[in-house]
């Protein structure tokens, strides 16, 4: 109940709770860096910064959400949580999380990352939850899917139908998401509050935001911070969301009323969507593999507060190996599209001649994501885009609103 007053709240803030915050400061706050061997590189006049959110003990920025969630589910009585992962950060945040407090974690991996990266699944099994391939033979969206299409690589939305209900039909069980719900961004939050700080630290002031998008909560911690100091007329700032060609939500999407999840049985939201039955392809950044966009991320871009695009799996991986021989840091698969984001943007300051301060945020490191850089170096991997076609066709489902 908490989390769902969190959901509807109209304050302005919400205070951490003291044993979240305990736990936060074992990683928090997280460094800002910048990326001056990446400048030299590119040889840009731009000033290039990047919030470092891989510190955390999972190595990505999920925990700033997954703590609270255990927290209040525990206060409540709730002895287990389920929840769907597609690349792990997710599902090994929770987990930690649930560990934390004493809590049991059920987790279903999306097909194709629980193939992919099984040392993500060792880890969330370590932290002592279940992890099982979705879809799966469990549940009954499970099942219904794998009648139809035996060999699918599963999606974000059938995972979350799977959860949703082994929520349901589980007593003391709730479910916990790791993006998309404005509670999940409000607690994501706290990294851009931080950046704010730390950039007046470096007497400094971003004039572009660059974030990956998949479901939009780390997008959402590190840009909604500056645009409401944008929004109250404080200081301008222009912010772009870069998501995957293969799964283009807010690029060739329809802002519309949709379900959250493949068998439907979450509420309608209106977000931009690529509809509930869509399946994108197996590509490696399995956290942005998700049909639908943050309602409060797609209302910035329809409002033109934020400006979208998207680049292929190619650009991201080679933008994420320049980094990682400038800077140091090999990032995850879905930070590699900051990353390329951030990059053009730098290259754009070079054409034009212009000193602008970037900053983006690094989500997660690749440690667990050798292979698809294995896969990038021995050329296996594809610029795909999704057709247009299937897009209107996974379109055409949407519920009549």
């Amino acid at each position: 109940m908490a989390l769902i007053m969190q959901e509807v709240s109209t304050e302005q803030q919400i205070e951490i709770p003291e044993e979240v915050r305990d736990i936060l400061r074992q990683w928090r706050p997280t460094p800002l860096y910048r990326a001056r061997r990446l400048e030299k590189v590119l040889d840009t006049p731009a000033r290039i910064y990047y919030k470092w959110e891989g510190v955390s003990p999972v190595g990505s920025h999920k925990p700033n959400t997954s703590v609270p969630q255990a927290y209040y589910n525990k206060q409540e009585g709730i002895t287990q949580l389920a929840t769907e992962t597609g690349a792990g950060q997710w599902g090994s945040a929770l987990a930690m999380a649930c560990a934390f407090f004493g809590m049991h974690c059920k987790v279903y991996m999306v097909r194709v990352s629980y193939d992919q990266k099984p040392y993500r699944r060792g880890l969330i099994e370590n932290y002592g939850a279940t992890v099982t391939a979705s879809p799966s033979q469990e549940t009954e969206a499970g099942r219904a899917i794998l009648a139809e299409h035996p060999d699918s690589t599963g999606s974000l939305g059938i995972a979350i139908s799977e959860a949703v209900e082994a929520a349901v039909t589980h007593p003391g069980t709730k479910y916990a998401l790791g993006s998309v719900l404005n509670h999940v961004l409000l607690h994501q939050t706290v990294i851009g509050i931080e950046a704010i700080e730390q950039m007046e630290m470096a007497q400094d002031y971003p004039d572009v935001i660059v974030g990956c998008t998949g479901g939009g909560s780390n997008f959402a911690g590190i840009a909604f911070p500056f645009i409401g100091r944008k929004l109250r007329g404080e200081q301008d700032v222009r912010v772009v969301a870069i998501e995957p060609a293969a799964c283009p939500s807010l690029t060739k999407g329809k802002f519309a009323y949709d379900f959250g999840d493949t068998a439907h049985l979450t509420p309608l939201v209106k977000m931009h969507t690529l509809g509930s039955t869509f399946v994108p392809p197996g590509f490696h950044a399995g956290g942005l593999r998700y049909h639908g966009m943050a309602p409060l991320v797609s209302h910035l871009l329809d409002q033109g507060q934020i400006q979208a695009t998207s680049v292929d799996q190619t650009e991201t991986f080679a933008a994420g190996v320049q980094f990682a021989r400038a800077e140091g840091i090999l990032p995850a698969p879905e930070a590699n599209h900051a990353v390329a984001g951030a990059v053009r943007e730098a290259l754009r300051c070079k054409e034009e001649g212009v000193s602008r301060s970037i900053l983006f945020n690094l989500c997660g490191h690749g440690h667990f994501d050798l292979q698809a850089y294995m896969d990038y170096h021995a050329d296996k991997l594809i610029a795909y885009h999704y057709p247009e076609d299937e897009i209107a066709m996974a379109l055409a489902g949407l519920p009549s609103i």
